[in-house]
């Protein structure tokens, strides 16, 4: 997280909660239709994801944080991480005040259903990643994956050797208990197909890793002589930081409540994730595809950014709107609209809010790099 600002922002969701819950955020922020919501909605969590027919689009790829709630905080988290994104590519703040117009324009068409403005091709970073993403296949996961041509999973910095009762576990999961439900969920609704553990491993995988179980399985399907290979994201469910409306009814176990979640705002990710139980802990089963792949926005123009700001702001919107009725979605839409600003087409209570999280999160960004650097120091003078 000390890599950049933005960073920070993305790996850190509970300093944003924090500063909804202290009475730092602004008291006009409206209450919208409790609807499920990402709950982490920055940029790194959108890009393009693959149903099980290999259609592409662009929609959320991380559900951790899902709950029944607010969609307003997802507004508010999105417009943090553009302003970031925006100061990490050295671009003024009348950039920021753009993009964040844009993105509730952009919001509101996606909200309401209206067909998106094809910017995807005209900002680099999302045109290189989606083209990529429609001519990838899984030989091209399998190459960043898996070794040579043997059915192994390379172990390194990222990727650990497994105990005998976590091997053991995985396998129980895969082949025994649980197998016909995965199964049918793997091979694309087949539930008679046999599930073969060929290799796995422990996946240190960026923030969300840290003291959760994650996994890298590597199975087979099907009959050894016509097996396919799957590879596989075993990953430990956690209680959500993001708050739940009150009086909501969810999941209580945290699994489900990530798969019901992700089949709500993205079902080309949700219809290929199941919950289950690991060695007594709820963990989310999904299936990697080769075109799914994560946007990188660095050194972005000012045309860009707005670009930018529009289309992952109608990818949001149009999360949101399909859980809502046409009457429902126009409320929401009027809602937003009747809090604009009077210099900005935008509502007050997101730019205000954007600034002042920015403000914190910049600080605590400092605070958390002189944190860092002083410990290196002392590993530094033990060695």
């Amino acid at each position: 997280m000390a890599r950049s600002a933005h960073a920070y922002v993305r790996g850190n969701t509970l300093r944003f909660y924090e500063w909804l819950e202290t009475g730092d955020a602004p008291k006009s922020i409206p209450q919208g239709p409790p609807i499920w919501i990402c709950g982490d909605c920055h940029i790194g969590n959108l890009g393009p994801v693959a149903d099980l027919d290999g259609k592409i689009e662009i929609q959320i790829r991380d559900l951790d944080q899902t709950v029944i709630g607010n969609p307003s905080h997802d507004l508010l988290r999105l417009g943090l991480s553009l302003a970031m994104a925006a100061r990490g590519s050295d671009l003024p703040g009348l950039t920021t005040a753009l993009m964040i117009e844009v993105m509730i324009d952009g919001y509101i068409h996606g909200l309401l259903g209206h067909k998106a403005q094809n910017d995807s091709m005209k900002i680099s970073a999302v045109e290189e990643v989606m083209k990529s993403a429609s001519y990838r296949k899984w030989r091209h996961l399998a190459a960043d994956h898996i070794q040579d041509a043997r059915p192994e999973i390379p172990l390194g910095i990222k990727l650990w050797p497994l105990t005998p009762e976590e091997r053991d576990g995985l396998v129980a999961l895969f082949e025994n208990s649980e197998a016909p439900f995965l199964s049918e969920s793997i091979n694309g609704g087949s539930k008679d197909a046999a599930i073969k553990v060929l290799d796995a491993a422990y996946w240190v995988k960026g923030c969300s890793s840290l003291g959760r179980v994650r996994f890298a399985v590597l199975i087979g399907v099907g009959k050894k002589k016509n097996r396919k290979l799957r590879l596989i994201d075993v990953k430990e469910a956690t209680k959500a930081l993001a708050p739940a409306t009150k009086g909501v009814k969810m999941p209580k176990n945290d699994a489900e409540r990530v798969v019901q979640g992700a089949r709500q705002l993205s079902p080309f990710l949700g219809e290929r994730m199941v919950p289950a139980t690991f060695a007594g802990r709820n963990v989310v089963v999904r299936e990697l595809r080769p075109q799914d792949l994560k946007f990188e926005f660095a050194g972005l123009t000012q045309q860009e950014a707005i670009l930018t700001a529009r289309l992952l702001a109608g990818v949001v919107g149009k999360a949101h709107g399909r859980q809502m009725k046409g009457r429902e979605r126009q409320a929401w839409a009027r809602t937003l609209k009747a809090s604009y600003s009077k210099t900005l087409e935008a509502p007050s209570w997101l730019w205000n809010g954007v600034v002042d999280l920015a403000a914190v999160h910049e600080s605590a960004y400092l605070r958390h790099c002189r944190q860092f650097a002083l410990s290196e120091a002392k590993k530094e003078s033990a060695r």
